[in-house]
């Protein structure tokens, strides 16, 4: 027998964490796992009225059993059990289990924060894997630790655990997006992701949802740029900025008309935003945040990310509808659902929305902006989180050989 293991077996005291004063009073219950926790009635309370007790029954009975255990140093999770049972009967017994909430601690560098498996999860979202998935891996890890008995862990083995994890459920190259995007999150240079794409195509839920799961803070779109332009700029000085991009050019197009005009006007408008789209850019830059900029102003060609490669990871890429029977049929369905004349209004203008489509798939052909075919909002954004991670994974590994 160990030195450790006879001081542990011998006395179940030994092996209890240091308590302050305040702490020094509470009684601490052993858990199975050895770790000890102090006797709170307001966990008592909770955990019964989880299981479907009435709070002055919950009430009552953990004061029951604190009375019980006053005086005592420790006690075990099986009395409390035994004593909560006699208390409330078989009522209690047949009752699904609450589970003990773990109390591990991780050391991250700033100091120590609790353990979360929702935390935990949304940073498993970087490996472009699906959320109930990245919780059901939280969850396994969140076991292990608990398995381990561990009462702390370093920042660094819990991203080695998550790893292993994701590894063995996915393989390596999904494990390594896990690993790569950590490595951003306080980066020397902004991730600064830039979604352009027509009127109605899904740009700003499809933002949002990428920088919900790559917990990136910042999310803009040209709209709101546009309309403070609009309040500098009047429509005589500026008409393009006070209109849709859709009729930016004077109104619908007459029969026989050329489509020219439409995609000209639609230009003159996205080349004035798009001084103001740079203007953000450079600010997040200047601030080292990153970014989720999204507009149909954001034109492949007008914005040259090749100036911003130096001070941050720029990334550009083009959202579309390219079913133009499911993209006329999702804004028939918003009109219906929305009942307002904007909805209504896309469904009036869907040639123009189309043509001003074709033209942005040309210019991403000629510009080489890759395509996201946004079909469903959850497989877009696992394809746009996994090319900025991919993308990221590659200039790394470029400014790793450039040292060499």
């Amino acid at each position: 027998m160990t030195d450790e293991s006879q001081n542990r077996g011998d006395d179940p005291d030994a092996a209890l964490p240091r308590v302050g004063k305040k702490g020094a009073k509470r009684v601490l219950i052993l858990e199975e796992n050895g770790i000890a926790r102090p006797y709170m009635r307001g966990i008592m309370v909770h955990s019964l009225m989880a299981r479907g007790f009435s709070f002055e029954i919950a009430y009552e009975t953990a004061n029951d059993v604190a009375d019980h255990i006053r005086g005592r140093r420790t006690v075990k999770r099986s009395e409390i059990s035994t004593m909560v049972s006699e208390r409330l009967g078989g009522e209690y017994e047949h009752q699904p289990p609450i589970p003990i909430p773990i109390t591990v601690e991780v050391e991250n560098g700033r100091g120590l924060a609790s353990f979360s498996k929702g935390t935990l999860s949304q940073s498993l979202l970087a490996a472009s894997i699906e959320p109930d998935v990245a919780f059901e891996v939280a969850k396994e890890i969140e076991v292990g630790l608990i398995a381990d008995g561990l009462a702390s862990v370093t920042r660094e083995e819990l991203r080695s655990r998550a790893y292993r994890q994701l590894a063995h459920r996915f393989g390596r190259r999904t494990a390594e997006r896990y690993l790569v995007w950590r490595e951003f999150e306080e980066p020397d240079k902004p991730v600064i992701l830039l979604l352009g794409g027509a009127a109605g195509v899904g740009k700003t839920s499809l933002a949002l949802a990428v920088a919900q799961r790559l917990g990136i803070r910042r999310v803009l779109s040209t709209d709101s740029i546009r309309n403070v332009m609009r309040l500098t700029l009047s429509s005589e000085l500026m008409p393009a900025l006070h209109a849709s991009s859709f009729n930016a050019h004077r109104g619908a197009l007459t029969p026989g008309e050329n489509e020219e005009a439409l995609v000209e006007g639609f230009m003159d408008q996205s080349r004035a935003v798009s001084v103001g789209a740079r203007a953000i850019v450079e600010r997040a830059i200047e601030e080292n945040t990153s970014l989720v900029l999204d507009g149909v102003s954001l034109v492949p060609g007008l914005i040259d990310l090749e100036a911003y490669r130096s001070s941050a990871h720029i990334y550009f890429l083009l959202v579309a509808r390219l079913d133009e029977d499911a993209f006329r049929g999702h804004f028939e369905l918003r009109a219906k659902r929305q009942k307002h004349r904007q909805a209504a209004r896309y469904v009036e203008r869907m040639s123009e929305i189309l043509t001003i489509q074709e033209w942005l798939l040309e210019l991403a052909d000629r510009y080489q902006t890759p395509i996201v075919d946004n079909i469903t909002l959850e497989g877009s954004t696992l394809l746009v989180i996994r090319h900025v991670v991919e993308s990221l994974r590659k200039e790394s590994a470029r400014e790793l050989t450039e040292v060499d």
